[in-house]
C-alpha cells in the first residue's frame, strides 16, 4: 500500500482527492481522428474545475517532460498517475510490457506522480470487437499472473518510486470479482494493489462495496464511473464487446447507472488511506462538444456526495 503521507490532504471526504482523465473526453488512443486535440482537453479540464489528471494513452499528451510541465503549469494542472497496458499472462510479452510501462513510469515520475495504472491486455479488439485470444486463462497462465505483477511492481517501486495498481477491465482476464480476488490473493501487497474501477467492476458483475470492505487495504487508487443496467443486460444477452457497449452508451453520468457513487464515496471515506478518485467515463467516440458539460455536471454531483475537487496540494502517494 501507499506510504503514509507527510502532509494531510483534506477534501470534504477527508481522505479522497478528485481528478479526471482523458477517457472522459473520449480519448482511447495516442492519435485518432475521433479525438480532440490535447490542448482542448487540457483547457476544458481546467474549465470544468478539475486540478488533477491522468496522462491517458502514452503519446496523447506531450511525452517530453519539460513541454508537458509547461502545458500543465499554464493551466494549473497536476498529474496523479499514468496508464499502461500489459499482458502479464504471457511470459513472452514481458519485455514489450516492461518497455511500455517504463515509458509511462518515467513520464509520470517527471510530472510528480506516484501511481501507474496497469490495464490487463484485452482479449477483444477495442474497435472491431473481434476476439484476439481466449477469454479464459489456463491454469499455467493464472499461476504466473500474480508473480509477474509483483515483479513489475517491484521494478516500479525500486526504480521510479511508483506504485503499481491493477485495473480490472471489461474484455480482459481481470474482469469479474472472482478474478479480481484471485489476483489480490496471489500477489504481494508491497508491489501489487488494486485500481478499483467502479464501472468495470459493475460491468463484470462484481460488488464494489464488498470489495472495499474486504480488500480495503489493497485499494491504492480509484476510477469512479457508472454503468447503465439496461445496456449491461444487452452485453450479456448479445455477447457485446466493450467497444460496442460504449458506443451504445453503457457508461453514464451520475446519478444514473450503477453503482451509486454516494455509496462508494462513503465506503472509501472509511478507509485508512488517502486516495485519488478519478472520474473516467468512457465516451469513445463522441462529438467534440459532448465532454465538457458532462465533466462539469459530474464534478458537481460528486461534490454533493462529499467528494471535492478543491485545488489543494496532495500528498497522496
Amino acid at each position: 500500500m501507499a506510504t503514509a503521507p507527510t502532509t494531510p490532504l483534506r477534501t470534504t471526504a477527508g481522505n479522497l482527492c478528485l481528478g479526471s482523465a482523458p477517457d472522459s473526453w473520449g480519448i482511447w488512443f495516442p492519435e485518432d481522428e475521433h479525438q480532440v486535440a490535447y490542448t482542448r482537453f487540457l483547457d476544458e479540464l481546467a474549465e470544468a474545475g478539475y486540478q488533477w489528471l491522468e496522462l491517458g494513452p502514452y503519446g496523447y499528451l506531450p511525452t517530453d517532460p519539460q513541454r508537458l510541465k509547461e502545458e500543465l503549469d499554464a493551466r494549473g494542472l497536476k498529474v496523479c498517475g499514468g496508464t499502461a497496458f500489459g499482458a502479464l499472462h504471457r511470459p513472452g510479452a514481458w519485455d514489450e510490457t516492461l518497455i511500455g510501462v517504463r515509458q509511462v513510469a518515467a513520464l509520470a515520475t517527471a510530472a510528480g506522480a506516484h501511481h501507474l495504472i496497469l490495464i490487463p491486455a484485452m482479449y477483444r479488439d477495442e474497435k472491431s470487437g473481434a476476439f484476439t485470444e481466449s477469454p479464459e486463462l489456463t491454469a499455467e497462465q493464472w499461476a504466473g499472473f500474480g508473480k509477474a505483477a509483483d515483479r513489475l511492481g517491484k521494478v516500479l517501486l525500486d526504480e521510479y518510486d511508483v506504485r503499481l495498481v491493477i485495473h480490472p477491465h471489461a474484455d480482459s482476464h481481470i474482469q469479474t470479482q472472482p478474478e479480481i480476488e484471485r489476483l489480490l490473493n496471489e500477489s504481494d501487497s508491497r508491489y501489487t494493489n488494486l485500481c478499483l474501477d467502479t464501472g468495470h467492476v459493475a460491468y463484470g458483475g462484481g460488488d464494489n462495496l464488498d470489495l472495499i470492505r474486504r480488500f480495503g487495504e489493497r485499494v491504492g487508487y480509484v476510477h469512479i464511473k457508472q454503468m447503465d443496467p439496461e445496456i449491461l443486460a444487452q452485453v450479456a444477452i448479445e455477447d457485446l464487446s466493450f467497444g460496442e457497449a460504449v458506443r451504445r452508451g453503457v457508461c453514464v453520468s451520475p446519478p444514473a447507472g450503477v453503482p451509486d457513487p454516494a455509496d462508494v464515496i462513503a465506503e472509501l471515506a472509511r478507509l485508512d488511506a488517502e486516495l485519488f478518485v478519478v472520474v473516467e467515463q468512457d465516451l469513445y467516440p463522441c462529438a467534440p462538444d459532448v465532454p465538457l458539460p458532462i465533466a462539469v455536471r459530474t464534478r458537481e454531483h460528486l461534490a454533493g456526495c462529499g467528494l471535492s475537487a478543491a485545488r489543494r496540494p496532495a500528498s497522496t502517494r
